[in-house]
């Protein structure tokens, strides 16, 4: 895998995060996702300020891998690779959007649960890729199959992955790494509950290394 698919693979959760208030949360979340040893954080373009959160996280936490979830159109990658993002997420397959990424040099992960899906990124020779939203599309059990005939896939998968099944997920063959959001909710940011956050990537940290048997 590339540097950065491996960077990721390596923490093995990715905090999903729609930031309300960036320039009041932004920075202090990222020290909090790095005090629970979970270095890295999916800012999505759900809401506004997007940009701007990516920017100040990346600033005030430089070791970070910061990028941009939920892209949708060849400008928010524009406005994403402005503030610094290092990778692109989308929520399904766009083959404007992975070439264009590609182009900027912004490693993506584009949302497949399909073997059309997977067909096309073949087309990319993508490595990784965003299985989304994973409970609801089958969760594990499709993930296996989808293997068969793609071995030369690893994937994240994200929606509905939580403490209680982040063992489950991890331990399968061909899981690079978990997308959640129940470390980041909105009740959790919106009340700047730095430490309940950095407390739940600690347990995260412990289940990664629980399930792929260096704990």
């Amino acid at each position: 895998m590339n540097a950065m698919n491996e960077a990721i693979s390596k923490i093995g959760v990715v905090p999903v995060i729609k930031l309300n208030h960036p320039e009041r949360d932004a920075a202090a979340l990222g020290k909090a996702l790095c005090a629970g040893g979970v270095p890295v954080a999916e800012i999505t373009f759900r809401a506004a300020g997007a940009d701007m959160a990516i920017k100040l996280m990346k600033e005030a936490n430089p070791d970070m891998i910061v990028g941009a979830g939920t892209v949708t159109t060849t400008e928010q990658i524009d406005a994403a690779k402005a503030a610094g993002a290092q990778f692109i997420v989308t929520p399904g397959f766009d083959a404007e959007l992975v070439e264009y990424s590609l182009k900027q040099g912004l490693p993506i992960y584009p949302g497949c649960t399909t073997p059309t899906d997977y067909h096309a990124a073949l087309k990319f020779g993508l490595e990784v890729l965003k299985f989304f939203p994973a409970e609801q599309s089958g969760g594990l059990a499709k993930i296996k199959a989808m293997s068969a005939p793609f071995p030369q896939f690893k994937v994240m998968p994200t929606g509905g992955v939580s403490l209680k099944n982040l063992k489950e997920y991890l331990s399968a063959p061909g899981i690079a790494a978990c997308g959640g959001s129940y470390m980041v909710t909105a009740d959790l940011i919106d009340n700047q509950k730095w430490d309940e956050i950095t407390e739940l990537c600690k347990k995260s940290v412990e289940i990664v290394k629980e399930a792929r048997g260096n704990g």
